[in-house]
């Protein structure tokens, strides 16, 4: 279905339109919030992901894609009202339990929506678009804010308000792609929700991909979202340079349209060495660096990395799925992720608050690890995978 597909491409750029991106931290310190209270909340979130993954799997493989978006693209809406007018512990983190359902609803069902409307074919190439529009949502926010926002932090917020509104319009006009049977909704289907958690806990192949891949894309969130603007800040970096940098980040955020040409160019076992390689790279020139220009180097190279994983990471994770309730099969991975995210970003937050060198090592080590595990995955699941795609690519 087309119309899906252009629409989840336009909420996706609307929904990259945080305006108060290239100063998030910055934003919540100025209302009173320090940065190990942020990691802190940043912690309570992933736990709730990861208690309401699975439950919100089910209910939307029971009262379909459509009804999930929607609902959830209203609630981020109104969490965005919320984040405006926020000061103070308490309301910051209002802000991110309402987050941490729409995270956890949307986890699996939009990949899923972009999926099934496609019917699996160019797969990869769509989760790039989507990805690369989420970029170029952000890109827009972040010349907006260099060239007009700057220090006005409540206007930020107030114009990130109107795109997630629009985005929760545009969420309507959704059509429904789950057909068949409305997921696990009985007892007599409990079973097959056993079923599908023990399998995924027992397949060892998945489990060192999901590992993986949430070493990768944790460290690549915690840097690149909160602790790359205290290292811009401690090398002296002004609002207006923060946020030209943002945008340059935004536009290597949109290099997910490439993503594909990478895996067939050097295929699976090499992208995945890609991927770890410059994650160790960056957080390594970060820990060794004072100077300002190296630090962005770092940390562009960090983003550049991880904005061509991310839709290999979706097409890997959807390709060992094989079952009828997709939405669910994902949400147990998310859960297993975020699992690891909580843990991460507490011990991020405890040692950038000694210093940010020692969550550098952290960074460096958990890509390093990543790589690892990637690797024996590969050897034992995405040499399989990657002759599946070879023949499709034929």
């Amino acid at each position: 279905m087309k119309r899906n597909i252009y629409l989840m491409y336009a909420i996706a750029f609307l929904q990259g339109m945080v305006f108060y991106g290239p100063v998030a931290t910055l934003y919540r310190q100025s209302q009173g919030v320090s940065v190990l209270q942020i990691m802190i909340i940043e912690g309570i979130s992933f736990m709730l992901c990861i208690l309401l993954e699975l439950p919100w799997g089910i209910v939307a493989d029971r009262i379909g894609y459509k009804s999930t978006m929607v609902f959830c693209c209203i609630l981020y809406f109104v969490s965005k009202v919320v984040f405006w007018r926020a000061s103070g512990f308490s309301w910051f983190l209002t802000e991110r339990v309402m987050i941490s359902v729409v995270l956890a609803g949307l986890s699996g069902v939009d990949t899923s929506v972009l999926y099934l409307s496609c019917e699996g074919k160019k797969s990869q190439k769509i989760f790039g678009i989507y990805n690369s529009l989420q970029m170029a949502g952000l890109l827009v926010a972040a010349m907006v804010f260099s060239l007009f926002v700057q220090e006005d932090y409540r206007l930020s917020g107030l114009l990130t308000v109107f795109s997630y509104g629009f985005a929760a319009l545009l969420s309507l006009g959704l059509k429904e792609v789950k057909k068949g049977e409305k997921g696990i909704k009985s007892e007599k289907n409990s079973g097959q929700l056993r079923e599908l958690l023990t399998q995924t806990l027992k397949n060892r192949e998945l489990l060192l991909f999901l590992v993986a891949a949430a070493f990768l894309t944790e460290t690549h969130q915690t840097i690149t979202v909160f602790l790359g603007q205290l290292q811009y800040e401690k090398c002296g970096l002004n609002h207006e340079a923060i946020g030209y940098i943002y945008i340059v980040a935004t536009l290597l955020g949109g290099c997910g349209i490439y993503s594909l040409r990478l895996t067939q160019k050097i295929g699976v076992k090499g992208s995945v060495l890609f991927f770890g390689g410059a994650g160790v790279l960056s957080c390594m020139l970060l820990m060794l660096t004072r100077s300002g220009v190296a630090s962005v180097s770092g940390i562009l190279l960090l983003r550049f990395s991880n904005s061509l994983f991310d839709p290999f990471r979706v097409e890997m994770q959807n390709r060992q799925v094989h079952t009828g309730n997709r939405a669910t099969a994902l949400s147990v991975h998310e859960m297993i992720m975020n699992a690891i995210g909580a843990g991460t970003n507490l011990l991020f937050g405890v040692l950038a608050r000694r210093s940010l060198n020692l969550a550098w090592v952290l960074g460096a080590g958990l890509c390093g690890a990543s790589v690892v595990l990637f690797l024996c995955w590969y050897q034992k699941a995405g040499i399989r995978i990657a002759m599946h795609q070879k023949k499709e690519i034929v």
